[in-house]
């Protein structure tokens, strides 16, 4: 354990030289190549500033600490952890210019330098996390680790660990009281009495219990062996074989809850965000580009068939609420537009209609919707109430993917689950691919959602009709 520990030391000292360093060395360049105007307030106290910003690097990492060495890290969470402490240190920065009265005449350098922060941060973050990554792929910065109980879900844990070397696992094998695995397994080690010997023997790092919670003295014997010994102990639940989910754990009291899903917009300042973002984008989108297409696709929708430019469709939203949906009509009128949805070459369709399902400029009236709070941006998209009874019968999660505001677009649209959905196994990957949005949500990921639906806007889609 001792040798784990000071390799991950090492690994966070590489990490916060590097930061100190890059910070200096980008102040120092963009000091330099900006004009004098901008920089002749901070000439005087460059010491002064200079020793500001380290000491704003500092107090902004005890609340963003580094965790690029940890076994299991998503590049988007270093990116969204990146952009935070950045974000945090530069304000600190900015206030004490301020103080120092060299923050008025300096403000565009400021605003550069954070850009630049954002960016040369991300990108260092990341770079070194694939380096640690392909370092533990070579055996080194690893922990032994050993595993109790050799069915199912051992078994899935062995697997899950030798697929991907760069979590820095190496496991010594498995300790089960079933002796005919000895034939079986290469590695098996004895039973689970013969652990604390070997444990003691072989410098063992942390110990994965996956035995049957039946089995509740054994795993106490081997919780208190593990605290003796100074050896992280891990329980995986005998239920996970039927219940294949990231769990939360609460405490009420001293009554462990676990809930079978985590949902980061359960967070009010989650919510805050989210609803702030929904605001300003819409608000931009309806003064700047809505008024202008509104005229263009209105005339031509009117002058390719009788009717009305907008098409309200009652639609199921958050908690089951129905609301009115808006869009640009795309089809001709017809009684069968709130039970039939569109096809490929569907007669229904205009020619105008086409283009803008094609190039989803047909959803823009939605950020009315957006607006008045009823969806939001990003967000599972919105069915009708047809939709919503037939298929909350055959899939069991279905209404989970209303615990949170329909959007205008989503993560299973970005992924070849948009328009029509032929068949029952599309429609559970497209719930499949909504839950996992309401489980994994951030910011960052909402902006990736919203890019990669510019980018197809232009570029158009297959599945669109």
């Amino acid at each position: 354990m001792e040798r784990t520990n000071k390799h991950n030391d090492f690994l966070q000292w590489i990490i916060g030289i590097g930061d100190l360093f890059l910070i200096n060395i980008l102040f120092f360049v963009i000091y330099k190549q900006m004009d004098t105007f901008y920089t002749s307030s901070i000439t005087p106290k460059l010491k002064e500033i200079v020793l500001l910003l380290n000491f704003c690097y500092f107090f902004a990492i005890y609340f963003y600490p580094i965790k690029i060495h940890l076994s299991v890290v998503f590049l988007e969470k270093i990116v969204q952890r990146s952009f935070l402490l950045i974000t945090f240190q530069s304000f600190l920065f900015a206030t004490c210019l301020i103080f120092l009265n060299v923050g008025n005449d300096s403000a565009t350098f400021i605003v550069v330098y954070y850009i630049a922060s954002i960016v040369c941060f991300s990108l260092w973050r990341v770079l070194i996390r694939m380096i640690v990554k392909v370092y533990r792929r070579k055996g080194y910065n690893t922990k032994n680790i050993i595993i109790i109980g050799a069915g199912k879900n051992g078994m899935e844990l062995y697997r899950v660990i030798k697929n991907d070397l760069s979590y820095g696992f190496n496991v010594l094998g498995f300790f089960d009281d079933n002796k005919l695995l000895d034939n079986v397994l290469p590695n098996y080690l004895g039973r689970i009495d013969d652990m604390e010997a070997f444990s003691k023997d072989h410098n063992v790092d942390e110990i994965y219990c996956t035995i049957p919670g039946t089995n509740s003295e054994k795993i106490s014997e081997l919780l208190l062996f593990a605290e003796k010994n100074m050896i992280r102990f891990y329980i995986i639940p005998e239920f996970y074989r039927d219940v294949k989910k990231s769990m939360i754990l609460d405490i009420m009291e001293t009554i462990p809850l676990l809930s079978i899903r985590k949902e980061p917009l359960q967070s009010l300042y989650n919510r805050a965000i989210k609803r702030s973002f929904d605001i300003l984008f819409s608000t931009l989108v309806l003064i700047l580009c809505y008024p202008l297409l509104y005229i263009i696709a209105g005339g031509l929708i009117k002058i390719s068939s009788p009717g009305p430019i907008l098409f309200k469709q009652k639609r199921t939203g958050i908690y089951g609420q129905i609301f009115e949906c808006y869009k640009f009509r795309t089809m001709k009128v017809n009684e069968e537009a709130d039970v039939i949805q569109a096809v490929k070459g569907d007669p229904r369709t205009t020619l105008i209609g086409s283009f803008l399902r094609r190039t989803n400029l047909d959803e823009f009236p939605q950020f009315v919707n957006v607006l008045m709070g009823d969806m939001s941006v990003v967000g599972p998209r919105p069915h009708m109430l047809k939709h919503t009874e037939q298929y909350s019968k055959l899939i069991d999660k279905y209404m989970v993917r209303h615990l949170v505001k329909p959007g205008i677009t989503g993560w299973a649209q970005i992924t070849g689950y948009r328009g029509e959905t032929r068949t029952l196994e599309q429609m559970e990957g497209r719930v499949k691919r909504d839950v996992w949005y309401l489980e994994n949500w951030s910011f960052f990921l909402d902006l990736k959602i919203v890019f990669v639906t510019v980018i197809n806007m232009f570029i158009g889609e297959k599945n669109a009709y």
